[in-house]
């Protein structure tokens, strides 16, 4: 059933893994659950747009609920499903984890006065006691999902090659690689994403920290990319890594999807700064900066 909530203007990083990764029961249960999914996807169900504009639609009911709900009360039991060589592999969707890990964040980064306008101290104080708890029971489990809104991290395209991109149009949409004349619409019903092996990930991770720490200074740059990398060591080492663009193609041209190399210039960057070529890395920057102001721009759009 499609659900008349859209996406949200967030892009996600998923990780997907096999299901040796994963204990029983959980292992059997997950085995079920892409059997299961195989029948729906035959029906024309269950596409990954639809699941995260069904979240969304979720997510909004507990912060119109009363009182408002800022984590559901039970986990998710669904996944996202995917293959490699016909092999089937997951990403839990992990919903009341990440809604935990997200009022983390914003606790850290919001002072109480801000957090009182969208949720009642009591609430949160519960909230923050159910995660303690939680966490005191499975201390080693991970978010298999990162989310960004209004923007792709940089520091999430290392991790990708740009013959790793994939584009989908919508039903009747032009091809990639193909604009119509004058199209600047936005890109409703397109899909756009990366994909890579675990392994890969983990060397472009590898080889980008080298770089930066050859080249730069510490900062925010190489403690964020130093934290993606010990997010990725927690998985199997046969995982795949996704970047989906999410809600974010609706913000960005059709046409300018089929032109998107972020990925690419981010390598060209790295490239760049290794041979000691400043010039030719600030090139880089400014046409990733470039790509991304005019969206980040829409966030404060009136």
């Amino acid at each position: 059933m499609r659900t008349s909530v859209v996406a949200p203007y967030s892009a996600y990083l998923r990780v997907y893994e096999p299901l040796a990764a994963f204990p029983e029961p959980d292992r059997s249960r997950w085995a079920d659950y892409v059997r299961d999914v195989h029948t729906r996807r035959a029906w024309g169900a269950g596409t990954t747009a639809e699941l995260t504009a069904q979240e969304q639609r979720m997510a909004m009911e507990g912060i119109l609920a009363t009182p408002p709900e800022p984590a559901p009360p039970h986990e998710s039991e669904d996944a996202f499903v995917a293959e490699i060589d016909g092999v089937p592999v997951i990403c839990p969707r992990q919903t009341r984890l990440r809604c935990w890990t997200a009022l983390a964040d914003m606790r850290r980064e919001f002072p109480p006065v801000v957090l009182d306008a969208f949720w009642p101290r009591v609430v949160l104080a519960q909230a923050e006691a159910d995660h303690d708890r939680w966490r005191a029971d499975n201390p080693d489990v991970q978010p298999h999902i990162h989310s960004s809104t209004w923007h792709v991290p940089m520091r999430w395209f290392v991790l990708f090659a740009q013959d790793e991109r994939v584009l989908v149009a919508p039903e009747g949409g032009q091809p990639e690689g193909v604009r119509a004349e004058g199209a600047e619409d936005a890109g409703d019903g397109w899909e756009l994403y990366y994909r890579t092996p675990m392994v890969q990930a983990r060397r472009r991770v590898a080889r980008a920290l080298r770089v930066l720490r050859d080249t730069l200074e510490e900062g925010a740059l190489i403690s964020g990319l130093e934290h993606l990398g010990r997010w990725l060591e927690e998985f199997h080492p046969r995982a795949m890594v996704e970047l989906d663009f999410g809600g974010l193609v609706r913000l960005i041209p059709s046409g300018d999807l089929a032109e998107e190399r972020t990925a690419e210039h981010v390598a060209e960057g790295l490239t760049a700064l290794a041979a000691g070529d400043g010039a030719r890395a600030s090139e880089a920057y400014r046409r990733i900066t470039e790509r991304w102001s005019a969206v980040r721009a829409l966030e404060h759009a009136s």
